[in-house]
């Protein structure tokens, strides 16, 4: 199966499922509970497309050039931006604008929660310390680990540090919205790491086996595999809920009073 072919499949199909249903959604005024609606969503999964293709280009072309992943050169178009084929730059956008689609799904399905909101300066610099410490760790692991610890470690020594500004504005916010949060993260992370099963059967892109810790799913599917993909949606889930939550529109608000002073 072609790179193109897999994107097709697996992403852009579910893709316009998903524009279908938001257009439904639309034009029967289903809004969303407790989020801003509309032409919001839409600035917010640009976004996030944006912050995708900036922040995981460099890092994607390190794998490749160091063989941690690398595709099969008769499965792509042969357009290649650095050391990445365009189909991964492709799956980057893809991938952030149907987990953008679910999201605006599941936000406008699960109802608001019912108990009150608690904010939490402490909880928040508490969950910012843990991912801290797990991002110190990792790191060390990727300098000075052994070879079987690459992929592992350069996975959260990439995506933690852009997860800590989430943690530390709004962890609390997030717990608050927990049920639409996992719910946004957990389905595409398994989805997309049971397609990647068949990615990898057909050789449209291979995992080193030296560079990864040997935990095998399904008797091809790395861990470091399923990890990526759950983190990403992490990154975006996250990311959606505070840039469009009420709750974390009225943080801002209230930190641009304190004229951005302090955490907010």
């Amino acid at each position: 199966m072609t790179y193109f072919g897999f994107l097709l499949r697996f992403l852009v199909i579910p893709i316009l499922i998903f524009l279908a249903i938001t257009w439904w959604d639309h034009k029967n005024r289903r809004l969303t509970n407790g989020f801003q609606n509309g032409r919001a969503v839409w600035i917010a999964i640009l976004v996030h497309i944006i912050l995708a293709v900036t922040y995981t280009t460099p890092w994607d072309n390190y794998l490749v050039a160091t063989g941690v992943w690398y595709y099969n050169p008769e499965l792509v178009t042969g357009i290649v931006l650095g050391y990445v084929p365009i189909e991964e730059y492709t799956f980057f956008v893809l991938e952030t604008i149907l987990a953008g689609l679910w999201w605006w799904f599941l936000a406008r399905r699960i109802p608001e929660p019912t108990g009150e909101f608690k904010p939490s300066k402490t909880g928040r610099i508490i969950a910012f310390g843990v991912l801290l410490v797990v991002w110190a760790v990792f790191t060390f692991l990727f300098f000075f680990g052994s070879e079987e610890w690459t992929y592992l470690s350069i996975i959260l020594f990439w995506a933690l540090p852009a997860i800590f500004p989430q943690i530390l504005f709004g962890a609390d916010i997030l717990w608050h919205y927990r049920a639409l949060v996992f719910t946004v993260i957990f389905f595409p992370g398994l989805y997309l790491s049971l397609t990647d099963i068949i990615a990898l059967t057909d050789t449209t892109w291979s995992i080193s086996k030296e560079q990864t810790t040997g935990v095998i799913f399904f008797g091809i599917l790395p861990l470091e595999e399923v990890l990526f993909f759950f983190i990403t949606n992490v990154l975006i889930g996250f990311g959606m809920t505070l840039m469009l939550s009420k709750l974390g529109a009225k943080r801002i608000e209230d930190w641009k009073a304190n004229r951005f002073k302090g955490l907010p």
